[in-house]
């Protein structure tokens, strides 16, 4: 996991909330802690898929604070290799089925403004543009637009 969010950081360094090298100091051991806590409960969740031993995409979900019917899909990344394999899909799906189990039929994302790509890529999965735009919470000259779907 490790490994796979420092890839994630360094590809997309936009799209994250930290950055690479305040991960990278991290200890291998919180990058275990947080897998084993996020691997049950309600509240938060990560998806990832392994492709022979290595992870190569990740997606999370948590429980919204302003709304108990809603997930928030964080984290989302895919390795270039495995874009347009379907594997996006499969993680937002998973995301989708832990987030109906519990109790929240609403999937919430957040896409940096000018991120064509990743915004096509999740329009193909059936989230909306909702209208809501929010300032960065790092950058402050980017500006994040929200989209939605049923889970």
């Amino acid at each position: 996991m490790r490994a796979l969010r420092l890839e994630m950081l360094a590809d997309a360094p936009l799209a994250f909330l930290e950055t690479i090298a305040d991960a990278a100091a991290r200890p291998h051991g919180e990058f275990t802690a947080r897998v084993a806590r996020n691997a049950s409960g309600d509240d938060c969740a990560q998806f990832v898929a392994d492709a022979g031993g290595r992870l190569v995409a990740h997606a999370g979900g948590i429980a919204s604070p302003d709304d108990p019917k809603v997930t928030v899909v964080f984290a989302v990344y895919v390795t270039p290799a495995y874009r347009g394999t379907g594997v996006l899909a499969d993680l937002v799906d998973g995301v989708a089925e832990w987030s109906r189990a519990a109790g929240r039929p609403e999937l919430l994302l957040e896409v940096v403004v000018g991120n064509d790509r990743a915004l096509r890529a999740y329009e193909r999965l059936g989230f909306v543009d909702t209208g809501v735009r929010l300032p960065h919470p790092t950058i402050a000259v980017l500006t994040e637009l929200q989209m939605s779907r049923a889970a």
